[in-house]
């Protein structure tokens, strides 16, 4: 388990995530088809090739989702309730194939859950930032987490 526990968490602690990965045109193809999105800035490499981008533009929904996965294993990995929600999402440049992405974490809020005693929400900003280190994606990830469990008597 490399998640922590909701106890364990800082507000202003910073992680930078030590998986990056390298957009490939499969990733892209297979996510679009996955989710049946049939935008051609996505599949279609003529169609792409005449817009402002010149080429494939990644599709957005699995820049935004491969941002969340490479930080599971050191946020919640083993420790997650629950993700409760994700706000403030933006794209400020674009991702295209053959781009390495890497993540960056940082713990923005915690508040203890008043359903769950011991667990807390955990509000994680996540920045996506590709080789040139522009910010590629960002969101905050409203987490519910569990606390540490109690020792117990033997």
């Amino acid at each position: 388990m490399a998640g922590k526990f909701f106890d364990q968490w800082t507000i202003g602690e910073t992680l930078t995530h030590d998986i990056r990965r390298t957009v490939t045109e499969t990733d892209n193809l297979l996510f679009s088809t996955m989710t049946h999105n049939p935008q051609p800035l996505h599949i279609d490499a003529e169609a792409a090739k005449a817009s402002e981008f010149g080429q494939i533009l990644v599709n957005g929904t699995f820049t935004f989702s491969l941002m969340v996965g490479l930080s599971v294993g050191d946020t919640t990995l083993g420790t997650l309730v629950a993700n409760l929600g994700y706000d403030k999402l933006v794209m400020p440049r674009p991702v295209f194939i053959g781009d390495t992405l890497r993540a960056e974490t940082e713990v923005t809020d915690l508040k203890p859950s008043k359903s769950r005693p011991g667990a807390g929400i955990v509000t994680f900003t996540h920045r996506l930032i590709n080789q040139r280190d522009e910010i590629v994606c960002q969101c905050l990830r409203m987490a519910l987490i569990q606390g540490c469990p109690k020792e117990t008597d033997a």
